[in-house]
Parts: structure tokens; sequence; C-alpha cells
């Protein structure tokens, strides 16, 4: 293996601030949290298209997507899915470099692990928000039937039956997925972003939305 003290960061001249100014908005992570069937990824690709719509740069990581990639050496084992996270931290800080708003959508069941990538991405690059949905609710919407299967224990070490979910202790938004419609979800968290001052105001608004 390669000596480590060989491996320099290089630095380039195209810096992320030129990127955010050719863009016209600052770059994020945005850490979308909860278990199965809360609603992370549909919030995610909603918020996304809201925001691709008003000219943002814009990418989500998907679980389920990234495992047939970059983590599709990984099981579910607690240590597997703290790599897993470790991975995607790693990307995404590589994304907001670039310039991009990176939004995430991964249980993330462990707060030692959520915690970890917001070390990796940087405090104020990285924002928590928790898709809060009882359990009884995701396994109604559970159109996999992953929860029958771990009940059945089919599936094992599954989030929420078999293995924890440690929910946000200070998340940066709470969604509740049970109780708001996906409009409204869209209209806080694109709200959110223009009180961070990561978007221009309008670009949260759109059709009377958020920032309003």
């Amino acid at each position: 293996m390669q000596n480590k003290n060989n491996v320099v960061w290089h630095h380039a001249t195209v810096t992320r601030s030129r990127r955010e100014g050719i863009n016209g908005h600052r770059s994020v992570v945005l850490w979308f949290t909860g278990l199965s069937g809360a609603g992370k990824s549909t919030l995610a690709h909603a918020v996304e298209e809201h925001l691709h719509q008003k000219g943002c740069r814009t990418f989500v990581f998907d679980g389920d997507n990234v495992r047939h990639g970059l983590c599709a050496d990984l099981g579910f084992s607690a240590a597997d899915r703290s790599e897993n996270i470790r991975r995607i931290g790693q990307m995404a800080k590589l994304f907001v470099d670039a310039g991009v708003i990176a939004l995430t959508a991964f249980i993330s069941p462990f707060r030692a692990d959520r915690q970890r990538v917001r070390e990796i991405v940087g405090e104020s690059d990285f924002l928590e928000i928790y898709c809060r949905c009882s359990l009884e609710e995701c396994e109604r919407r559970d159109v996999k039937g992953l929860y029958a299967k771990a009940r059945a224990g089919v599936i094992r070490e599954f989030t929420g039956v078999s293995s924890p979910y440690e929910e946000p202790l200070a998340p940066d938004l709470v969604i509740d997925t049970e109780r708001q419609s996906l409009e409204e979800a869209v209209e806080r968290v694109c709200g959110l972003l223009a009180e961070r001052g990561l978007i221009a105001r309008r670009a949260g608004q759109g059709a009377g939305h958020a920032g309003s």
C-alpha cells in the first residue's frame, strides 16, 4: 500500500467560492434522516426538483442507489452501516466543494455516525433534517414488505425492529411527515435554506411557497 505521507491534497485555482458565485447560491449538505418509510427520499427529491426549477445546482444521494455502486461491498451490520455513512459524508463534502447543494436520504440510525459526517463536512455546511414518522405509519406505508420480513426474521438488524434508531437530539429541522403534506415539507426545507442565506429568498419561494 502506498505510504499516506506521499498523498498531498491539491489546492485548485477554481475555488468553492468561485463556483458558488457562478451558481448564485451557497453549497450545503441537507442530511435527511429517519426510519425506513418516513419519506426521506420522497422529500429529498421533491426539494431537489423545486430547487432545480429555480436554477440551483443540486444532487441527491439516495440510500439504495449508493449501495448499488459506491457501497456495494457493504452489508448492514453496525460496522458496515457506519462505513456506509462515512463514505457518503466524504462524498458529500466533495460536492459541497464543487458548489453543489447535496441532499442525502439515509436512515443513518446512529447519532455518532451523523455527528461524524457533520465534522467531516463542517458545522456550517451540514443541516440535519429529521423526517419524523411513527413506526406504525412507516410499516403501513411499506410497499416493499421490509418490515414484515424483519418481524418474520428474514431480514436481520432492521432499523426500528431489531436494530435501534437514535432520534436526533438537536436537528436543524424536524419534518412531521405523518401530518404535513409534501408541499408543506418542501416549503419548510427551502424556507430554512433561505433563512440561512444559502439560497436567494426568491429561490425558496416559488408560487407562494418557502420564504413567503
